[in-house]
Order: structure tokens, then sequence, then C-alpha cells
């Protein structure tokens, strides 16, 4: 694991304790992890790397992750070790398929925060005035328009 030792201990120790503060005063605490696969995050490096229209999304910081996955894995796991807890636990959500990963991401949200049910208030459309009525239209005649292509 990278960074100051001393620090990164403080830190997962300290984590858990802030966070049993934060669900004792009602608030839902929801923690997700977003799990990728070393095969998928190579293959998608590598679509990032070869489309132009994808570079911009590789970051120093994914060129720096790849390179040091195993230490990276090695910090998720002491992250988990500490901040998974009973009153506030981890949710790990895999994402190697990323449409799915975030359906699922979604649907685990959702299902931790309590809602009723409202029924949505009648709407009509209102009539519209017409004491200030005039071909609004005529004004838009010779007007550069963006051709309409789709």
């Amino acid at each position: 694991m990278r960074g100051n030792g001393a620090a990164r201990r403080r830190f997962l120790k300290v984590c858990p304790e802030v966070e049993k503060y934060v669900v004792d005063a009602g608030i839902i605490l929801i923690k997700v992890w977003l799990e990728v696969g070393q095969e998928e995050q190579e293959k998608r490096f590598l679509a990032r790397i070869s489309d132009p229209l994808r570079q911009w999304k590789l970051s120093p910081m994914d060129l720096e992750s790849y390179r040091g996955w195993y230490d990276y894995s090695r910090a998720r796991d002491a992250m988990l070790k500490a901040t998974d807890v009973s009153y506030a636990p981890r949710r790990i959500v895999r994402t190697d398929d990323k449409r799915r990963g975030r359906l699922n991401c979604i649907a685990e949200i959702l299902k931790r925060i309590p809602y009723k049910k409202i029924a949505p208030p009648k709407v009509k459309l209102p009539k519209r005035a017409t004491k200030a009525k005039y071909n609004d239209r005529a004004p838009l005649k010779g007007r550069h328009f963006v051709a309409e292509v789709f």
C-alpha cells in the first residue's frame, strides 16, 4: 500500500467511528464499492488507448492503478476489513458489465431508502391567455433555422 502508513491506519480506525455517529443520528448511510476484475480493467484501458474518442477517459491515475493493481487490491482489502461493519455495511457491486452493474447499484440504493407511495396531483393544462394574442410564427419567417437532418 502506498502513502503515509500512519495516516492510513488512523483513517481506517476513525472511519467506522464517524460512520457510527452518522448512523446513530438517523442518517441512512449507503456505502458502495464498484468492483472490476483485472481482465475487464485491461480490456477497458486498451480500448481507451486505441480509440481517440475514448482517450480522454484514460487518466494518469488510471495508468498508475493498472501498474499498482495488487497494491490497490491490498488497500481495498484493508478498507473493506476496517469499514465493512454491521451498522454500515459496504455493498460491493460487480461492474465488469457496466450496464448491469449500474442497474444493480441503483436497485440496491433504492432498496435501502424507505419511501411511501404518494398519489401524484392531477395536472390539467390551463387555457392559454388570449389577451396578448398575436401570430407568433410570423416573426420567425426568413430566420436562420438549423437544417433538420434527423
